[in-house]
């Protein structure tokens, strides 16, 4: 399971706090070279990165996904370059499931020709990150498409032959009313010129996370968050629609047709190893004495690409040793986030046995016919309250 992380983005959105650099549309041949240049720099020092760590790969969970920032930046050469290196080191040729996000823009800027060229790079998923379908809300974001621009987006993918697209769309803004919101989810589920649902959708809870635009906002008043009655109600709203449109909750953000669950992210809930590339990526690995580690490199491109060019990546990375007590907080705050759930005997383990009978009887916990127990889907929105109460 390998994820990369591309860490540049056209421009930066009001809530977004993950690593990148601004690497804008350029007008003058010269300011193009210079970020081509960069471009390949990064895809050249990554490459040097997944080479030194093959040995960490572990190939049991056969997904890749490139992520960022926005990976449909890149030229098709770069993603082709990162694509190789991948493929050498892992000893893998087709992947069960590799994704790769992009932004609307892109898709529309680049056209079917780009999509093509990403399904014959062995691409089988894509992830947008549409948001929202009211122009106003896209614009408060920073985004830089409108509604339309994500449709036809959207129309490119599938008509070029992308069969498995996820959409992301976010809840949890005050500005959006309850009829916005269902008339956002309604969009999303018209969205295909052929009339058929995308296979995947995520939405998340807006969050203010501390060095985001959006924080700098909150902190100089300029904005407030949307009250937890607003958040629960548009919830609500999110879970009964997609569930009478046939999809399956299996994650507290994740929704799919059956049989589109996304291979990758399901192995982060599985608590199964994966090696993060890139600056800012995150790894969870075994060592060499079967010790679980996580590591992750530090968020500065400049200093990712001097470590590459010296051979040695001792600098960039940091990485801790977790404890058998961390490990197990892990695998019950992560397994109550999934509609599987976790074995009861392993939450009883894990977490205090009073707690754990007083989450049945409050209807905070039920029990599966496998014998694993999960939160239910009407009180997912008080999960991180209900597990942090378990633990």
């Amino acid at each position: 399971m390998i994820y990369i992380h591309v860490p540049f983005c056209r421009s930066f959105c009001t809530y977004c706090d993950f690593y990148s650099e601004v690497a804008a549309l350029c007008r003058r041949k010269e300011d193009f070279q210079r970020q081509e240049s960069r471009f390949q720099a990064y895809a050249d020092a990554l490459s040097a990165e997944i080479n030194a760590r093959s040995a960490e790969i572990d190939s049991s969970v056969n997904t890749l996904y490139i992520g960022g920032g926005t990976p449909s930046v890149l030229p098709l050469d770069v993603l082709d370059t990162i694509v190789s290196a991948v493929r050498e080191a892992s000893g893998t040729v087709v992947f069960d499931e590799f994704t790769v996000e992009v932004n609307p823009e892109d898709i529309v800027e680049k056209g079917p020709a780009y999509v093509e060229d990403l399904l014959e790079l062995g691409v089988n998923r894509i992830s947008m990150g549409i948001q929202s379908f009211d122009d106003e809300i896209l614009k408060w974001m920073n985004r830089r498409h409108d509604s339309a621009t994500a449709v036809k987006a959207y129309h490119i993918l599938e008509n070029a032959g992308v069969e498995n697209i996820s959409i992301d769309l976010i809840f949890g803004l005050p500005q959006i009313s309850g009829k916005k919101w269902k008339e956002t989810l309604c969009k999303a589920l018209e969205i295909s010129s052929r009339g058929i649902l995308p296979r995947h959708i995520s939405s998340y809870q807006l969050s203010v996370e501390p060095g985001s635009m959006l924080a700098k906002m909150v902190a100089k008043g300029r904005w407030e968050e949307a009250d937890e009655e607003v958040c629960s109600r548009q919830y609500d709203v999110l879970c009964e629609t997609l569930s009478q449109s046939g999809y399956h909750h299996y994650e507290i953000s994740n929704f799919a047709l059956p049989g589109s669950e996304a291979l990758h992210n399901g192995s982060y809930w599985e608590h199964l190893p994966y090696c993060g590339f890139g600056p800012g990526a995150h790894s969870f690995i075994t060592g060499k004495k079967g010790e679980a580690i996580r590591q992750w490199n530090k968020d500065d491109l400049d200093l990712y690409l001097r470590s590459a060019g010296g051979k040695d990546f001792s600098e960039v990375q940091e990485r801790e040793l977790l404890t058998a007590e961390q490990l197990s907080i892990e695998q019950v705050m992560l397994s109550l986030r999934t509609s599987k759930g976790l074995k009861e005997s392993v939450l009883m383990a894990d977490c205090n046995r009073k707690a754990v009978e007083k989450a049945f009887s409050d209807g905070n916990l039920i029990r599966l016919a496998d014998g694993c127990v999960r939160i239910p889907e009407s009180r997912f929105f008080l999960s991180d309250r209900i597990i942090s109460d378990l633990l």
